[in-house]
């Protein structure tokens, strides 16, 4: 049974082969789902157009949009409107803060670092559900990515763990704004996965041991996993679900 057969969505964020957003993206072509992904730049694009060459995906639409600008973001939607109608889900997979802002202590944030990790990596998504909710005249399913550092004080996480506490209130606001036109907000909050921007945690295999030694299950979430859960959520399977924050970790968030 293909669960997403003849079904639009829209993946934001893809990075690179290590990215959950291209795990997802894998899960859901299997799944026969129409994929249309966003771009942030040429290196962007052309990693996209390799890993789908690689998938056997065939004149892939690829859009360029930039999560800052609110005019792009409308063209980007509007490029979507023209080439395919009809929009059944959004994967929002983007998140950036400076690598500096990481680590230390949190009160040393500055505010320019502060303001760009909440302008990209929480209020995107307001902005994108802005536009995509026009496009899904036949209802849809909006999800974003979070971590256990949204509802926990997770060292060298700081800022990121602040702009993804504000993306996950977003996400209940959302779903009250858009459950009436049978739209369904949610967010996966994922355990550690060895992916590029993970990299940007400082003593992130130190942080991977650990996970292993608390979590109920005594091993690392697989990317395949994180996948499931987008692809029930975006499914008919998913459709009595919104508002909500799925972990994704092993269970490693239910132990004190």
């Amino acid at each position: 049974m293909s669960l997403l057969k003849d079904k639009n969505i829209l993946i934001m964020g893809v990075a690179n082969k290590w990215s959950i957003a291209w795990g997802i993206a894998k899960k859901f072509i299997n799944e026969k789902a129409n994929v249309i992904f966003t771009y942030y730049g040429e290196k962007s694009k052309a990693n996209l157009e390799k890993f789908l060459k690689e998938e056997n995906v065939e004149n892939p639409l690829l859009i360029s949009c930039d999560v800052t600008n609110d005019d792009d973001i409308k063209r980007a939607f509007m490029e979507v409107k023209e080439k395919i109608g009809v929009l059944h889900g959004v994967i929002h997979s983007i998140a950036f803060a400076n690598k500096d802002e990481l680590q230390g202590y949190y009160y040393n944030t500055s505010r320019e670092g502060y303001l760009m990790a909440q302008n990209i990596s929480a209020y995107s998504l307001v902005a994108v559900s802005k536009y995509a909710r026009s496009l899904m005249t036949e209802g849809g399913s909006i999800v974003t990515l979070s971590y256990l550092g949204a509802e926990r004080a997770v060292k060298n996480y700081n800022v990121m763990g602040v702009a993804k506490a504000a993306l996950e209130a977003s996400v209940r606001y959302l779903a009250v704004d858009l459950g009436s036109e049978n739209i369904t907000v949610n967010s996966i909050s994922a355990g550690p996965i060895k992916t590029t921007s993970a990299k940007g945690v400082k003593n992130f295999s130190k942080l991977l041991k650990g996970f292993e030694d608390i979590a109920p299950m005594k091993r690392l979430v697989k990317t395949e996993e994180v996948a499931n859960t987008a692809l029930f959520l975006c499914s008919e399977l998913g459709t009595g679900v919104t508002g909500e924050n799925i972990h994704v970790d092993c269970g490693y968030h239910i132990v004190g």
